[in-house]
């Protein structure tokens, strides 16, 4: 049985346009996360999903196998769980591969240390869990919203603030590492299923890139975080 990590990464994109290639830090975007997959040692084959020949050509040239997605399947409504169940039918039929854990990774989140992924699998097998999700520690955010024209405090009682350290630890899902059997995906058709385990990462690697002003921002953290790849190996941070 085998473990596969699986990036969807369709062609069509509003906020950013090519956002899966568009260069960052001097590689496509997607070229992040395919490295850091190919580099875990806990990862037997890495799938790029894609309805587009640019970033099929990209995921080729940096390692990955490609899957090809139906248009039905790469549209604004489609799920990340209907694009990932069509290539895991894909992956067991067409490549003979029977596979027992999901690493789905997001393209936009590239983030990730050496070695996150690699621990993150750990934590999941250790943990006997069924789905696993990276977070990060939500320090001191204090969340509002308007219901019915009216401000209100959502996860802090702002007549009774209270010292922050006595406030709940809450986290964010911050969509770098998901993790899962296929027996949840297809049972629940969701990447969470009934024994959740969690993968904590550090503040920084919440952010993503969904916008052209992201991208500064990511580049700074893929140099001063010392996560550039090298030749196809992830350095040290």
């Amino acid at each position: 049985m085998s473990t596969v990590a699986i990036v969807p990464a369709r062609g069509g994109s509003k906020g950013l346009k090519e956002k899966n290639i568009y260069p960052v830090a001097q590689k496509p975007l997607l070229a992040w996360t395919v490295l850091q997959a190919l580099a875990s040692r806990n990862i037997d084959k890495v799938f790029v999903s894609t309805d587009a020949q640019a970033i099929a050509d990209v995921a080729r040239e940096y390692g990955a196998e490609v899957i090809v997605r139906p248009p039905e399947l790469a549209g604004d409504k489609a799920s990340s769980e209907s694009a990932i169940l069509h290539a895991l039918g894909v992956i067991e039929e067409e490549y003979k591969i029977p596979v027992s854990t999901i690493v789905f990774l997001q393209a936009t989140s590239p983030l990730r240390k050496h070695g996150d992924i690699d621990a993150a699998v750990d934590v999941f097998h250790r943990e006997k869990a069924d789905s696993l999700i990276s977070v990060t520690k939500a320090d001191d955010l204090t969340l509002w919203e308007s219901r019915k024209g009216r401000w209100t405090s959502v996860n802090f009682d702002y007549r009774n603030r209270g010292m922050r350290q006595d406030r709940p630890i809450q986290f964010i899902e911050n969509g770098s590492i998901y993790i899962f059997t296929p027996e949840t995906l297809v049972t629940f058709g969701n990447r969470i299923g009934e024994k959740l385990s969690v993968y904590e990462m550090e503040f920084w690697q919440t952010w993503e890139i969904d916008t052209l002003e992201e991208i500064d921002l990511i580049e700074y953290y893929l140099y001063k975080k010392n996560l550039a790849l090298q030749d196809g190996n992830q350095q040290n941070p």
